[in-house]
């Protein structure tokens, strides 16, 4: 049960920016997002590659100072300058598994080192008291004692990821990014990784926000999901009502890619297929971002920016047409 005392929303985002300053351009990685996460629940992070969805989980950890907006953690901004102290207390509470297994662990350390390195940052362990510990969460992610004491080359993909996923529950978090953490991994594989995370979550009550492109699994894990489309966030939903009745053209042209376990829907359904390219985040479109794709874009399109509108309880859209194209949208998948 949530602490009265404590805010119901662990994460709040207003109006979140990164920026990155090139010599005679500006990259938007992400553009005035908004979103929050509730306690104890997981917000699924949509998107084609480069549209800012790993950044964003970056900037909000502070590994990426913000270009404006701010972050709310836990009811405290944590947006600017924190003193040491104050630093130390937020990165102990909001950890990260990244994506790529092979290049996060340092192939020199053991995986006890691995793991028990925010263990000698955070806290003041006797010898025993650290190895009970790491022992402690190498089981929890479903390892054995015995490979404390092996390699990162040592490990498969999968037994990698569950170290990385350790390391992150070594300090006792409230908050995980999930930085596309099976996009590495065989297919085989990578169900178990999202059921450990499920697992996980419910038994040290979690938070998440799980960043991917695969949305079968996001829809298997999120409570909410956003879909981000170059910087912006252009949809933001309870994860069944998104998939079921997307209000927003980008995302049911993504959900219309997904395969069906149904053969022969497979073979009937007719993909959502969009025109183009993704325009530069150097120099996105006017107006509406996603306009110069869009199959149903008008001269409003280019001339005004969509704000994220609540459409309906929970469900948010940035799209001047959302209310006409409702119906057509959920039939199209």
């Amino acid at each position: 049960m949530t602490n009265k005392s404590q805010p119901t929303n662990l994460v709040e985002v207003k109006n979140l920016s990164k920026f990155f300053y090139q010599r005679r351009s500006v990259v938007k990685a992400v553009d005035d997002v908004s979103f929050y996460i509730p306690r104890g629940e997981t917000l699924g992070l949509v998107g084609e590659s480069g549209c800012g969805k790993t950044t964003c989980g970056r900037t909000l950890l502070k590994l990426y100072p913000a270009t404006s907006g701010q972050i709310i953690y836990d009811g405290k901004d944590v947006t600017g300058n924190l003193s040491r102290r104050e630093l130390k207390a937020f990165k102990k509470s909001a950890q990260v598994i990244f994506q790529d297994p092979y290049s996060s662990l340092d192939p020199r350390m053991t995986i006890a080192e691995i793991v028990a390195e925010g263990i000698d940052v955070h806290f003041s362990y006797s010898h025993k008291q650290k190895h009970d510990k790491v022992t402690e969460l190498l089981a929890a992610v479903g390892l054995t004692e015995e490979f404390a004491n092996r390699f990162a080359h040592e490990l498969s993909g999968g037994q990698r990821q569950r170290v990385g996923i350790a390391r992150a529950l070594a300090v006792d978090p409230d908050f995980i990014v999930c930085d596309e953490p099976i996009s590495a991994l065989d297919v085989s594989i990578q169900a178990q990784i999202v059921n450990l995370l499920i697992r996980l979550q419910k038994e040290r009550n979690l938070t998440y926000l799980f960043i991917s492109h695969d949305l079968s699994m996001v829809k298997h894990i999120s409570d909410r999901i956003g879909v981000m489309y170059l910087g912006s966030l252009v949809e933001l939903a309870p994860s069944l009502e998104m998939f079921e009745k997307p209000l927003h053209p980008y995302t049911s042209a993504l959900l219309s890619a997904i395969p069906s376990a149904d053969p022969e829907h497979e073979r009937t359904r007719e993909r959502i297929r969009l025109p183009g390219e993704v325009p530069s985040a150097m120099d996105p479109p006017s107006g509406c971002k996603f306009r110069t794709r869009c199959h149903y874009a008008i001269d409003l399109c280019a001339a005004e920016v969509p704000t994220l509108d609540e459409a309906k309880s929970g469900h948010f859209v940035a799209c001047h047409r959302w209310k006409e194209l409702a119906g057509a949208l959920g039939e199209a998948i």
